[in-house]
C-alpha cells in the first residue's frame, strides 16, 4: 500500500448505522454523533435518507447546518424526489443506490439490467446539474457478474458520478476475493473507489482493508461496526489499522475513539463489548500471569498501542490466572509493599477467592484478604 495515498473516511453511523434493527437515533443524538465524527477526522458524513421526511429530515437540515468540516452527504434511490429531498436538506453529496446484482435485480427489483443503468444515468445527470458531489453505489456489488459492474461503473462515470461504492452487501466475500476484484474495477475504469463492507462473517475490517491495497481510497465504515445484522466495518479498527499496519496516519483524533463509542454504544442501546476491538475495556487489561508480568516490565511486550491512544487505560486485573509480580505491582498502588515471601503467602488464597467467586477480586476485596492474613 503506498504510504503517501490520501485515504478517505466515509461514516455511515447515522444511516447504515442507525439501520440496524431496532435502533433508532433521537434528533439530537444525531446532532452530537455527527459533530463528534468531525471532531475526530471523518471526510464525510452520510446523515440518512432526507425522503423519508420527518424527524429524519429535519436532523439532515440540523447537522448541514452546524458549520461542520465534514462533508454531508444523503442517501437516495435513483429517484429524481429522492435527490430533491437531499437537496432540501443542505447536504453537499449525494449517494445513489442500486441493485447491480442478478439475484437484486430479478428478485428485488423484478426489472432488467437495462433498466437499472437507466435509472441510475437519470438520477446521477439530475444530480450533477444541481452540483452535487455523487457517490454511486453499486448494491450487492460482491454478486454482481464483473461485466455488468464494469459497464455500471463507466454509465455512472459518463452521467457525473464522481465515484463508485463497492458494497459487500451480505458480507460474503474475503480478503483475497476483493482485492482481485477491485483490482479489476480499478483496470477498467478511472474513479475513485469507496469500500462498503459488512461483517456476516466477521471479515468487514480486513475486507475493507483488501480493497484500499487495490486501490481504494475511499473506506466505509460505522462506529463499533454498527449496522445491519452482523454490521460494518468499524471506523476504529479501520482508522487504527492504517495507522499502526500499514503506516498511514489519517491524523485522526484517536483519543477520542473510547469516549465517541461509549456515546454511540448508549444512544443506539447495543452493548459495547468488553473484547471489542480498540475500544473494548479489555484491550488493555492484563490478569495472565506471564502477560501481566510483561506488561508491567515493558507495555510493548503485550500491547500493540498505547492505551492512552484510544482513550482507555491499563489495567493489571487479579484473577485465578495472577501471579506474583501483578499482586506486588497491584498492592504498590494502595501504598502497600509486599514482599516476594508475602505475596507467594497471599496469592494461593486469593486464586482461590477468584475461583470461589467465578471473578477477578475487586481492589476492597483484596485489601481485605491482606488484613485477614496478616492482621491490620
Amino acid at each position: 500500500m503506498e504510504k503517501n495515498k490520501k485515504i478517505y473516511i466515509v461514516d455511515t453511523t447515522l444511516r447504515d448505522g442507525e439501520q440496524t434493527a431496532g435502533v433508532v437515533f433521537a434528533n439530537r443524538e444525531k446532532v452530537r454523533i455527527a459533530k463528534f465524527l468531525d471532531e475526530l477526522g471523518v471526510d464525510q458524513i452520510e446523515a440518512g435518507v432526507p425522503v423519508m421526511g420527518g424527524d429524519e429530515k429535519e436532523s439532515i437540515k440540523a447537522i448541514c447546518r452546524a458549520g461542520l468540516k465534514a462533508s454531508v452527504m444523503g442517501w437516495n434511490r435513483p429517484v429524481i424526489r429522492d435527490i430533491e429531498n437531499s437537496l432540501e436538506c443542505g447536504v453537499d453529496a449525494v449517494a445513489i443506490s442500486i441493485s447491480t446484482s442478478d439475484i437484486h435485480i430479478k428478485h428485488k427489483l423484478q426489472t432488467t439490467r437495462e433498466w437499472v443503468l437507466e435509472q441510475v444515468v437519470k438520477a446521477t445527470e439530475f444530480a450533477k446539474k444541481e452540483g452535487m458531489y455523487i457517490s454511486v453505489n453499486a448494491e450487492d456489488a460482491s454478486r454482481t457478474e464483473m461485466d455488468f459492474l464494469i459497464e455500471f461503473t463507466k454509465v455512472a462515470k459518463a452521467a457525473g458520478a464522481d465515484r463508485l461504492r463497492y458494497c459487500d452487501t451480505v458480507g460474503i466475500l474475503d480478503p483475497f476475493t476483493i482485492f482481485k476484484r477491485i483490482k479489476q474495477v480499478r483496470e477498467a475504469v478511472d474513479i475513485d473507489i469507496e469500500m462498503h463492507t459488512h461483517n456476516d462473517f466477521g471479515m468487514a475490517t480486513a475486507n475493507a482493508l483488501a480493497g484500499v491495497e487495490a486501490g481504494a481510497n475511499y473506506v466505509g465504515v460505522t462506529v463499533i461496526g454498527l449496522g445491519e445484522r452482523a454490521g460494518n466495518a468499524a471506523l476504529e479498527e479501520v482508522v487504527m489499522s492504517l495507522k499502526h499496519l500499514y503506516k498511514i496516519d489519517l491524523n485522526f483524533k484517536t483519543e477520542m475513539f473510547r469516549e465517541v463509542a461509549e456515546y454511540v454504544s448508549r444512544a443506539s442501546g447495543r452493548e459495547l463489548p468488553t473484547w471489542k476491538a480498540i475500544v473494548g475495556s479489555n484491550m488493555f487489561a492484563h490478569e495472565s500471569g506471564i502477560h501481566a508480568d510483561g506488561a508491567l516490565k515493558n507495555p510493548k511486550t503485550y500491547e500493540a498501542f498505547h492505551p492512552e491512544e484510544v482513550g482507555l487505560e491499563r489495567q493489571i486485573v487479579i484473577g485465578k490466572h495472577s501471579g506474583t509480580a501483578a499482586l506486588r505491582a497491584k498492592f504498590a498502588e494502595f501504598g502497600k509493599l509486599l514482599t516476594e515471601h508475602q505475596a507467594e503467602e497471599l496469592l494461593p488464597r486469593i486464586r482461590s477467592y477468584t475461583v470461589s467467586m467465578k471473578r477477578p477480586l475487586f481492589d476492597k476485596e483484596l485489601v481485605y484478604i491482606y488484613e485477614d492474613y496478616f492482621g491490620k
